[in-house]
């Protein structure tokens, strides 16, 4: 595969960067399986968590490291839809992406997709966990972020409509695996995606 480099372009007044990659496609790409937010009527999310600010020091925090350009030793990609209370929750652009420094953690995301790019120079394994941590919003079996469970509350994670037990941190992020994240009650009830629509070249 041709080696991909961070390609940074000057923006209107020097030093606003852009970091893109490895074919990354614009937000509009679904997962069947589960509702676009643009079919029948718009959906509105339950929260908003954004890219953190400081996204060298979430991937400090994730225990990854920041690169100067993505790396081809391992590259493979994840899809991640969140749900809270029955709704959509965005995975937003540019986890992973320092924009100022001109880095890139081996996780990241380039769009609103919810596609996860696991780019690294060396071969390992690559978490749920380090990606939630990295996005400042860490999952645990009792948490999703602030959100915790009980009162009714729950959390589910599924891979490809099949629902994971044990403690979904650990949980192994693995070439076009369709991950599901879904916190609320029971009553609330969600269209578990069993995979993605993957676009060529991912």
């Amino acid at each position: 595969m041709q080696k991909r480099r961070l390609a940074i372009a000057a923006a209107v007044l020097v030093g606003a960067v852009s970091l893109a990659g490895c074919g990354s496609h614009k937000k509009d790409a679904g997962s069947s399986g589960s509702p676009s937010p643009t079919d029948n009527k718009p959906t509105v999310a339950a929260v908003s968590w954004p890219a953190p600010s400081d996204a060298t020091a979430q991937a400090k925090a994730a225990g990854l490291p920041m690169l100067g350009q993505e790396g081809q030793v391992l590259h493979i990609h994840s899809h991640l839809d969140v749900f809270v209370d029955g709704k959509p929750v965005t995975v937003p652009a540019e986890i992973g992406i320092d924009l100022a420094k001109q880095q890139i953690s081996p996780l990241h995301t380039h769009d609103t997709s919810g596609v996860v790019h696991i780019e690294s120079p060396v071969k390992r394994d690559f978490t749920l966990g380090e990606f939630m941590t990295e996005w400042n919003v860490p999952i645990s079996k009792d948490a999703l972020g602030q959100l915790k469970t009980g009162g009714g509350k729950e959390l589910h994670v599924y891979v490809n409509g099949k629902e994971k037990t044990g403690d979904p941190a650990a949980l192994k992020l693995d070439a076009h695996d369709e991950i599901a994240i879904v916190y609320g009650t029971a009553s609330e009830k969600v269209q578990v995606p069993t995979s993605y629509n993957w676009p060529k070249g991912l």
